[in-house]
């Protein structure tokens, strides 16, 4: 998925500017503006809130996919860091300031970098997270993840390419993080042991 993600990426590179216009100048002004501004800014808080509930139940009722749910958080926090660094190193100035348009939301602050979207890294490896420790809501969060990716689009505060690649590197840093990890913490007790009346969601 991360790979096919870097390539959709790619694809769009060329056309970057026409697809952020079509996009972003087609929901400034239009109904779908308060929406997509309210998803936008707000919307991540439903993600986060829908991962801290599963990883109750699952703290409850399956102590083995609580802790790769746990060791995807480590990646989501990984996912995230690594967003920063290279947003400091790519330093891709924001559409919105490039060309100078109307957006729904304010545009960020020149220095605030474009590429990758940091929202979209964070729905992604929280999603990502989710997924691996309960494979049957991918199809939940994963079209919930990727709404709240692209409303960064509508809002005009990211390229096309800036989500693709903020879910591909969320998906591949929190993968990466469990697949290296959850030997390990596998071994915990408290992560071992079954919890009383396991009914386990994956």
């Amino acid at each position: 998925m991360a790979l096919v993600l870097t390539l959709l990426a790619a694809a769009t590179v060329p056309m970057r500017d026409r697809l952020y216009l079509s996009v972003a100048q087609t929901v400034e002004g239009s109904f779908l503006g308060p929406l997509a501004g309210l998803v936008a800014d707000k919307g991540l808080l439903v993600l986060v809130a829908f991962t801290g509930v599963l990883a109750a139940w699952l703290w409850r009722n399956d102590r083995r996919s609580f802790g790769t749910l746990a060791v995807g958080g480590i990646g989501v926090v990984g996912a995230y860091l690594s967003s920063e660094l290279v947003k400091l190193v790519v330093t891709e100035p924001r559409p919105c300031r490039a060309l100078g348009i109307e957006t729904v939301l304010e545009c960020p602050e020149v220095g605030d970098w474009s590429w990758p979207s940091n929202h979209s890294v964070i729905a992604a490896s929280f999603a990502t997270a989710c997924v691996l420790a309960a494979p049957r809501l991918i199809w939940l969060v994963a079209p919930l993840a990727a709404v709240l990716a692209f409303s960064r689009v509508t809002v005009g505060v990211h390229y096309v390419h800036d989500v693709l690649s903020g879910m591909a590197l969320g998906v591949l840093m929190v993968a990466l993080v469990v697949v290296v990890l959850l030997p390990f913490a596998s071994r915990l007790p408290i992560l071992s042991r079954e919890a009383p009346a396991a009914q386990p969601m994956g």
